[in-house]
């Protein structure tokens, strides 16, 4: 396969993956049972940066694991294959700033969408988790890409 076809089939291969990513994350964060999705009648929200952040580590001791590990590492690694998603989709002149914005973009829909349904809290600080985990991800596709790269000349 030439390699102009191969990149575009890999881009539209990531394209799918990423819109599928988007459906499953809507799923879990409006409609998931497992994750306690239910109307709460009012709305509830968090506008103070680090605040539930600092209040599930000071109080880690009085949750369950699973509670803690959600709510700190599943924020932060739910939006990591968005931000190595991007890249691949669109590798033209890709920065970590495009990056940035798309997950903040995509997070903030989340958390509008919880907020107007009342189903979960709107929390800025997941907007701050998720960002991050999506930056993360976008500089695992660089250290992947540049192995790759490396890889490849050694072989010629």
């Amino acid at each position: 396969m030439k390699a102009k076809k191969r990149k575009k089939l890999i881009s539209s291969m990531s394209f799918i993956f990423i819109i599928l990513y988007g459906v499953v994350i809507i799923y879990f964060t409006l409609f998931s049972d497992r994750l306690g999705r239910v109307d709460i009648g009012t709305y509830q929200y968090n506008l103070v940066p680090f605040n539930e952040i600092r209040r599930f580590i000071t109080y880690r001791q009085n949750l369950s694991p699973w509670a803690f590990i959600l709510n700190i590492c599943g924020n932060l690694l739910v939006f990591v294959p968005l931000g190595f998603l991007i890249p691949i989709w669109y590798p033209r002149n890709i920065h970590w700033y495009h990056v940035v914005i798309y997950c903040l973009s995509f997070s903030l829909c989340i958390e509008l969408m919880q907020l107007y349904t009342r189903v979960g809290v709107f929390d800025v600080d997941d907007l701050i988790m998720n960002t991050t985990g999506g930056f993360i991800g976008w500089i695992l596709y660089h250290i992947t890409h540049s192995l790759f790269r490396k890889r490849r000349r050694g072989r010629r």
